[in-house]
């Protein structure tokens, strides 16, 4: 028996550090989809208030143009 615990264990202890370091890689990539869903939330955000931003402006400079324009000075 002491024979096959010799040989198991360099077994063991490879699919321990294969085990592990799989546990490290799945923490790793689940970490950076949260980033990257937290930077696609943002961008998401800043886009809407942009297009909101840029959809006022229109408004505005369109309100401006339909108001009568002023007779000049003589």
């Amino acid at each position: 028996m002491t024979a096959h615990s010799k040989t198991a264990d360099p077994a063991i202890s490879r699919f321990s550090n294969t085990q592990i370091q799989s546990m490290s890689l799945n923490r790793i990539l689940s970490e950076r989809d949260v980033v990257s869903e937290a930077r696609e939330a943002k961008t998401a955000r800043l886009r809407e208030l942009r297009l909101e931003k840029e959809a006022d402006e229109i408004t505005a400079a369109a309100a401006l143009a339909a108001l009568p324009k002023r007779a000049g000075k003589r």
